[in-house]
């Protein structure tokens, strides 16, 4: 008799201690969270944080070290085959055969999760349909620009009509308008019921997730909402400071006890203190004293971009 490892009916995913090594290199550090049903999950971290290889021991392309995870309610380490008919997998290259029309590689991928007769006829017209590519039939997939490409990749991924999706970096390479348009099909999957799993390096695209986990090293720095995440950095003074020398302020800025970042924003930079409506007056004395012309400081709401470089950029001094 078939088992389902977990009772819990409430998360589409919930991974548990999960840790993956390759020799001696730790890619994924004992991870922990869950995403509910139905929710937009955006998984945000630099290149190299650990997010794709986090994305494929959850799909059941790869093993992990110790720790386990349970998608859909089967377990990774045990019922991966479970596991794979049950989601939908777009990975960065999208994964479409360039020397096949639009229609072929459908058809391909139809075969592909047991699509027969009447149900690939009908799912082909749903993803036509879905991905504006109804006319578009006999085009070669090479000669699609980036947009339909992306398109026709993620209808590849969902012919099936799995309640879990995994999209891995999937506007990585296409351009804004196609992003935002990317965008809109990824809220009405989710408003049909569908979770879904994004990795992204995107800021403007993790405003728009349900729930964001910040991973960095492997390992979690946070998970909540883009609102509560930047509510949580309200501890801390945050500072718009126009100078004549930034990069020498900035420099100078990053090395005082009372200063937790510094970062560049345009022809201005960021500066995050600790010492409450003091940090004004300090960053004003350090920067004048060093002969360093203040144009304008002003204080600002804690932004996206500023959550991600608290939690995921490198101290000073850190090993």
């Amino acid at each position: 008799m078939e088992t389902n490892f977990t009772s819990n009916t409430q998360s589409a995913i919930r991974v548990e201690n999960l840790v993956k090594r390759f020799d001696n290199f730790l890619a994924v550090d004992n991870v922990n969270f869950e995403v509910k049903t139905g929710e937009i999950f955006g998984f945000l971290g630099p290149n190299g944080a650990g997010k794709s290889t986090t994305i494929k021991m959850l799909c059941g392309l790869i093993k992990p070290t110790t720790g386990t995870a349970f998608v859909g309610g089967y377990s990774i380490n045990y019922q991966p085959d479970k596991v794979k008919e049950i989601i939908g997998y777009m990975s960065q290259k999208f994964s479409l055969y360039e020397d096949l029309s639009v229609e072929e590689n459908i058809n391909f991928y139809g075969g592909v999760y047991g699509l027969r007769n009447q149900h690939l006829a009908e799912s082909k017209i749903w993803i036509l349909q879905m991905a504006d590519l109804v006319g578009r039939e006999k085009t070669l997939t090479r000669e699609l620009a980036g947009g339909w490409k992306q398109r026709l990749a993620l209808g590849c991924a969902i012919l099936h009509k799995p309640k879990i999706v995994f999209l891995d970096e999937p506007t990585a390479s296409v351009d804004p308008i196609s992003r935002r348009n990317f965008w809109d099909l990824i809220y009405s999957l989710a408003e049909g019921g569908i979770t879904i799993f994004v990795t992204t390096h995107y800021l403007d695209e993790a405003e728009h997730c349900h729930r964001l986990g910040l991973i960095m090293n492997g390992k979690i720095k946070a998970i909540g909402s883009p609102t509560l995440l930047k509510k949580n950095l309200e501890a801390f003074e945050i500072y718009e400071v126009h100078c004549n020398q930034p990069v020498e302020a900035m420099e100078l800025l990053m090395y005082q006890s009372w200063v937790k970042e510094t970062s560049i924003f345009g022809m201005a930079f960021h500066v995050s203190t600790s010492i409450g409506n003091e940090g004004r007056q300090a960053i004003v004395q350090t920067l004048e004293s060093s002969g360093i012309q203040l144009d304008r400081i002003d204080l600002i709401t804690p932004s996206l971009e500023d959550v991600f470089i608290h939690y995921t950029a490198e101290r000073v001094g850190s090993g």
